[in-house]
């Protein structure tokens, strides 16, 4: 394996009939065998017996290569270490290297200390970032509220008031546990 295939690499799209002919054949591979049978992938090579299974994992990255190809997106494929520095799990969630920090010292994302530097394992930080992201989403669902054009605005602005200190009472009580 070379060094550059270790490398960060974006893929442009290019020749659409051939990605529009690979997503058609996915989504019609989906819809058709849907949930039933155990799905099975293969890498089929030139020789007529040479093939080998791949992983569900993998099959998944294609999937979503080809869509983004096909939507006429570039695609990145960035290899990563399975230990991320502070500064990289930073990047990965898109806040501060002192915010990681933070995560880390207050027990909610669980890091490794190797000498005087921190290492966050991905699979936490991936974790961390999905129960995060639900978080958030129960965030914006807890707070919303239907409002009609004949509703007072005042109204409508009290109640989310009071569901906004609702919300924040229960994160005070929890995080006293």
């Amino acid at each position: 394996m070379t060094a550059e295939l270790l490398e960060s690499q974006t893929y442009l799209p290019e020749e659409q009939d051939q990605m529009a002919k690979l997503a058609s054949f996915l989504d019609a591979h989906h819809s058709k065998r849907g949930e039933l049978p155990v799905r099975r992938y293969l890498l089929v090579g030139a020789e007529e017996h040479e093939q080998i299974e791949v992983p569900e994992a993998l099959h998944k990255v294609l999937v979503q290569a080809v869509t983004a190809l096909t939507a006429g997106k570039a695609v990145t494929i960035s290899p990563t270490s399975q230990k991320l520095t502070t500064q990289q799990a930073a990047d990965l969630l898109g806040v501060s290297r002192p915010t990681v920090v933070r995560l880390i010292e207050e027990g909610e994302l669980p890091a490794e200390r190797i000498g005087n530097r921190r290492k966050v394992l991905l699979r936490d930080l991936l974790a961390y970032r999905d129960a995060r992201r639900r978080r958030q989403y129960q965030a914006i669902f807890d707070t919303s509220v239907d409002v009609s054009d004949e509703e007072d605005p005042t109204v409508v602005q009290e109640r989310l008031k009071r569901i906004r200190k609702q919300r924040a009472e229960r994160r005070r009580q929890s995080s006293n546990l």
